[in-house]
């Protein structure tokens, strides 16, 4: 394989930017209230190509984006039916009690007003495997673990644009391959709600585990 000099900036004041992007990141919250002020066009491609920079197995890239704005009410209409539909069977019939104990304090339910209002939907897509230009099937290596690498990116990458969002995993999520006309070898993996939080919006007061307790250093 060809090969290229490495582009590395090497900085004297890295804990004090690993701090700053930790302070900055420390206020990203997840939100339910949106308000219908459009996001430009512009921040949503430039995360998505952040979220495009991840490491990935092999270097196979196995993920898709696809960006839906309220420009298309109607799509935006079908894509929240449908996932309303699974959700009220979620919570009706299929989450056991223990995990809805645990989302009782977060004050959620099956209605999902946010996905007509927030300005933009990224549904996310996993490639378990690819097609070469012939049709032959190609393997896609630690995928699912690729795709989440490139997610957490572009939720970072939002949220420094001040853009607020909110990952929602309606289960399953097959409806989207049918209204978003993606091929039957990509999987659904979140639907990404992303805008601009509404006026007064309100989060759930929670806190974050302290570094003792996520991290052991050796």
């Amino acid at each position: 394989m060809k090969t290229v000099p490495l582009k590395f900036e090497s900085v004297a004041d890295g804990a004090d930017r690993a701090r700053a992007f930790r302070e900055r990141m420390s206020l990203r919250r997840t939100v339910r209230e949106f308000s219908e002020r459009s996001v430009p066009r512009e921040i949503i491609e430039e995360a998505i190509r952040t979220a495009g920079s991840a490491p990935s197995g092999a270097n196979q890239q196995p993920w898709h984006f696809v960006a839906v704005s309220t420009a298309d009410r109607g799509l935006r209409r079908r894509i929240r039916e449908a996932a309303e539909d699974e959700e009220r069977e979620f919570y009706a019939t299929r989450a056991p009690q223990a995990w809805l104990d645990a989302l009782a304090p977060l004050g959620t339910d099956a209605s999902k007003p946010f996905l007509d209002v927030a300005p933009w939907l990224i549904a996310v897509f996993v490639q378990p495997h690819g097609r070469t230009a012939s049709g032959e099937i190609v393997k896609h290596y630690y995928a699912t673990e690729s795709v989440g690498i490139a997610t957490g990116l572009l939720i970072a990458a939002l949220h420094l644009a001040g853009v607020a969002t909110l990952t929602h995993t309606p289960s399953p999520m097959g409806f989207l391959n049918t209204l978003l006309g993606r091929p039957a070898h990509e999987r659904p993996f979140l639907l990404i709600v992303a805008g601009y939080p509404a006026e007064g919006a309100r989060v759930p007061d929670i806190s974050r585990k302290p570094l003792a307790e996520i991290a052991d250093f050796r």
